[in-house]
């Protein structure tokens, strides 16, 4: 007997702020899924400069009183974007929407102190669409001891059974996530305990670094396949200086844009800064990679997804890293058929069809949680 399918939309906007991913999905919560649609829509430039400006701002938890009152305005804006998205893919697709999983607009994440906090009023969506929402999906976690992130793991693990229905892949099999924070998922093997088999941590550095400089230096927000990178020449003293003085000594904690600072390529032209930042992107993205490969010397894939895949000079150096590393191969997760541009939002609309089923979405080996974490709060405000 098959479980009941239910309908989801998942709402993504990640750290370059310049938009939402938008996917509705089927599922059943554990292995049924199906990929019904998925579209972007961007920001306008007033509202990407706002949350670009005010994220700079907020630096402690002490800044998130501070600007309480800028953030609860944009707050608002950004849920009132959100829910336009969802009544235009509501139209589209006749059928009842069952569940919104709203992620909202991270502007703050810091475990340490056990805050997390994505502008997005779920409340006021609920009212808005006429739909139960979720939201809020990284607060259980968190106060079980978890960093929060990253969430997208038991994801990973039921597109790698998809995929193995169609291709037989080899396990293990990585999933490299490259938005502005880089990720990565390790499923050990086809079937197992989630609990057992899925491993998961932030790697590193993105597109963070590379888009900020870009902004900082030109009219433009990111780098559009790498081709900045690919007119300058890395600066190979300024890089040397940068690997030697910063480390990532532990793969067990999330991290945050704010961790990262680009001022190591002050005083360079927009094109060498760009190519040796992207460089040094590229090497903290290997360093994760050799993490998570441990001592494995078996062939394993990692399916690269996120806006990050497609900078060319980006996967490219970070091919050149690990040529030492013959077992490992990066292949783009469209090789899959899947759309490396909407891995994230598919998830949020999958990890609200669990949350409503009491499902956790996180896992002591995912995010350091010590017990399989039910995450996202349910409203139905109408």
């Amino acid at each position: 007997m098959k479980n009941k399918l239910y309908t989801a939309i998942g709402l993504m906007s990640g750290t370059s702020m310049d938009g939402v991913d938008v996917s509705l999905i089927r599922s059943d919560g554990f292995n049924q899924f199906t990929n019904v649609l998925d579209e972007y829509f961007e920001y306008n430039e007033n509202l990407h400069q706002q949350l670009i400006k005010l994220r700079n701002l907020i630096l402690s938890s002490n800044d998130l009183k501070l600007y309480s009152s800028r953030l609860n305005e944009l707050e608002r804006e950004i849920t009132i974007f959100h829910s336009k998205i969802v009544s235009e893919m509501s139209l589209k697709y006749q059928d009842e929407i069952d569940f919104v999983g709203f992620h909202g607009q991270t502007i703050f994440h810091n475990p340490k102190q056990k805050i997390s906090k994505q502008l997005g009023d779920g409340r006021l969506m609920s009212q808005l669409v006429k739909k139960r929402v979720i939201y809020d999906f990284r607060q259980e976690d968190l106060a079980n001891k978890g960093q929060g992130a990253p969430l997208t793991p038991i994801f990973h693990n039921l597109l790698s059974k998809r995929i193995n229905e169609k291709l037989q892949i080899n396990f293990p099999l990585c999933f490299l996530n490259i938005g502005g924070i880089s990720n990565i998922t390790k499923i050990i093997k086809k079937d197992e305990k989630l609990e057992e088999n899925l491993e998961a941590f932030d790697s590193g550095p993105g597109n963070c670094m590379i888009d900020e400089w870009v902004r900082k230096n030109s009219k433009n927000n990111f780098d559009e396949n790498g081709s900045i990178a690919k007119s300058g020449k890395i600066n190979q003293l300024i890089l040397n200086q940068v690997i030697d003085n910063f480390k990532i000594d532990s793969f067990d904690k999330s991290l945050d844009v704010k961790d990262f600072d680009i001022s190591f390529a002050r005083g360079l032209s927009l094109e060498d800064g760009c190519a040796t930042i992207t460089n040094f992107t590229a090497y903290l993205i290997a360093k994760g990679i050799e993490h998570a490969n441990g001592n494995n010397i078996k062939p394993i894939k990692y399916l690269v997804c996120g806006g990050g895949r497609k900078n060319t000079f980006l996967i490219q150096s970070v091919k050149d890293y690990l040529l030492h590393k013959k077992n490992i191969s990066l292949n783009s997760i469209e090789d899959y058929n899947l759309n490396g541009d909407f891995i994230e939002s598919q998830a949020f609309g999958y990890l609200a069809i669990r949350s409503f089923l009491n499902l956790p979405i996180s896992y002591p080996k995912t995010t350091g949680c010590e017990l399989p974490t039910i995450g996202g709060k349910l409203v139905k405000n109408f």
